[in-house]
């Protein structure tokens, strides 16, 4: 908030910033896969190796440093042996990988 004075002012909202989206999105994304992983019990190296990347690519994933593609996602998630969520918004908690129904 910004002071004029003798009263506050409140900043008018901001639209989000395209950029702002794709990060929040990267960061997701990055969570997801670091979640499932851990919840399998495989290495970043075990989740490399069954999804045909290297362990750079999959470090730079989960470190939020590249968006998801359909593609992206399709591949990790027949890796992780589970369907991919996804609900509106970019925060937390909108996409998620789902063990396959037994």
């Amino acid at each position: 908030m910004a002071g004029y004075h003798t009263r506050w002012v409140r900043p008018e909202p901001q639209a989000d910033d395209p950029e702002r989206i794709a990060i929040r999105e990267a960061l997701v994304f990055g969570k997801a896969l670091y979640d499932r992983r851990t919840a399998l019990g495989l290495t970043v190296a075990e989740l490399a190796q069954r999804a045909g990347m290297t362990v750079d690519e999959i470090e730079c994933i989960e470190e939020g440093g590249t968006a998801p593609t359909v593609a992206l996602l399709r591949l990790l998630a027949a890796a992780l042996d589970a369907d991919v969520r996804l609900t509106s918004g970019h925060d937390l908690g909108s996409l998620w990988f789902e063990a396959h129904a037994a």
